[in-house]
C-alpha cells in the first residue's frame, strides 16, 4: 500500500498509531465475532525478529468468511475504505481502511503467492496460532514457523534475495518445516521468487506475475500475468474486462477529491496513449530478438 503524503492528520508518532491501532482492530474483530490473525510489523515473534518494530500500517489475515462481517464493524466505527480488493494490487488480496486517529489498516483475504483456497489457507495459519498480549487486547499470530514462511512470500515482492537466511537460518528454523508450509498452500512458485529459482517455474500460470512483480515490467505484461494467473475462466474474463479501466481509487488519492468525468476520460486517454507504446515498445523488441 502507498500512503499519500497529507492523507491523514494524525498526531500521534506512527509506531504509536500502530500498536494502539492494532489493538482497536482485535476489539472490533472480537465484537464482531471476527477470525483474525495478526502478522508483520511488530507482532513478528521475537525468535524471527528479536528488535520488531511497528510498520507505517497494521496488518491482518481475516477468515475469507468473516471479510464482509469485519468490514461493516470497521466503518461502524469511523474506518474509512482507502483502496478496495479490486484495485489494491495485482494479486487483490488486501483492502486498505484509514482512520483519523488510527490511520492505515490492511485487512487480508488471502495473502499473495499462496495459492490453495483462502478458506483452506487461512485454516491451515488458524490451526497453529499462538496466543499474544496486544494494547488492551489479546489476539492471535501464525505459529513462528508459518510466520517465517509468509515473511519469505512478502519478500518475493520487495526483491529481497537473504529471505531464507533471515527468516530461517538466523533463527535457526528447520528448513523443512518451511517447505512443509510452503507445500500446504501451495506457494512454491512465490516461494521460488524469493529464492532466486523463479526460472524452473516458467512453465506454471502465475510465473509470468510473479517475475513481473519481481523484476519490472510494462502494465501490459502485469496485466497478462494476472489474467494467465486467475483462479478460474470466470477470473480471467472479468481481469480481462478491467484491464483497460481506470483506477478510479488511485485517481482519487492523486487529485484529492473525487475523479470527475472529465478527469477519468482523460486518464483513460492517458492509460491508452500508455498502452500503445507499451507495444510498440514489444514488438520492436520482438524485431531485435530481444526476449527478456
Amino acid at each position: 500500500m502507498e500512503v499519500q503524503a497529507g492523507a491523514s492528520e494524525v498526531a500521534a508518532p506512527s509506531a504509536v498509531r500502530v500498536v494502539l491501532g492494532r489493538a482497536a482492530v482485535q476489539i472490533i474483530a472480537d465484537a464482531a465475532g471476527v477470525d483474525l490473525l495478526h502478522i508483520k510489523g511488530e507482532v513478528v515473534d521475537v525468535r524471527l525478529n528479536p528488535t520488531p518494530m511497528p510498520g507505517s500500517d497494521i496488518d491482518a489475515l481475516v477468515r475469507p468468511e468473516h471479510v464482509k462481517r469485519l468490514d461493516e464493524a470497521l466503518r461502524c466505527h469511523g474506518w474509512k475504505l482507502y483502496s478496495s480488493f479490486t484495485y489494491g494490487s495485482p494479486f487483490e488480496h488486501a483492502q486498505t481502511y484509514l482512520h483519523d486517529l488510527w490511520g492505515y489498516f490492511d485487512l487480508h483475504r488471502l495473502f499473495p503467492g499462496v495459492y490453495r483456497s483462502p478458506d483452506e489457507a487461512f485454516d491451515l495459519m488458524w490451526h497453529g496460532r499462538q496466543r499474544i498480549h496486544l494494547a488492551g487486547a489479546d489476539g492471535f499470530v501464525p505459529g513462528v514457523t508459518m510466520q517465517a514462511t509468509v515473511l519469505i512470500l512478502n519478500s518475493a515482492r520487495s526483491g529481497q534475495t537473504d529471505a531464507v537466511r533471515k527468516w530461517v537460518g538466523d533463527p535457526g528454523l528447520d528448513q523443512r518445516d518451511i517447505d512443509q508450509h510452503v507445500s500446504d498452500l501451495h506457494a512454491q512458485v512465490a516461494y521460488a521468487a524469493a529464492t532466486g529459482r523463479l526460472a524452473e517455474f516458467r512453465h506454471e500460470p502465475e510465473y509470468l506475475l510473479w517475475r513481473t512483480v519481481t523484476t519490472g515490467g510494462s502494465r501490459a505484461a502485469e496485466w497478462w500475468g494476472r489474467i494467465r494467473a486467475a483462479r478460474s475462466p470466470v477470473d480471467r474474463i472479468r481481469i480481462a474486462l478491467r484491464a483497460p479501466l481506470v483506477n478510479t481509487e488511485q485517481l482519487s488519492h492523486v487529485l484529492g477529491r473525487q475523479p470527475s468525468r472529465i478527469d477519468v476520460a482523460a486518464a483513460l486517454v492517458r492509460r491508452g496513449g500508455e498502452a500503445v507504446r507499451e507495444l510498440l515498445t514489444l514488438r520492436r523488441k520482438g524485431r531485435d530478438g530481444d526476449t527478456t
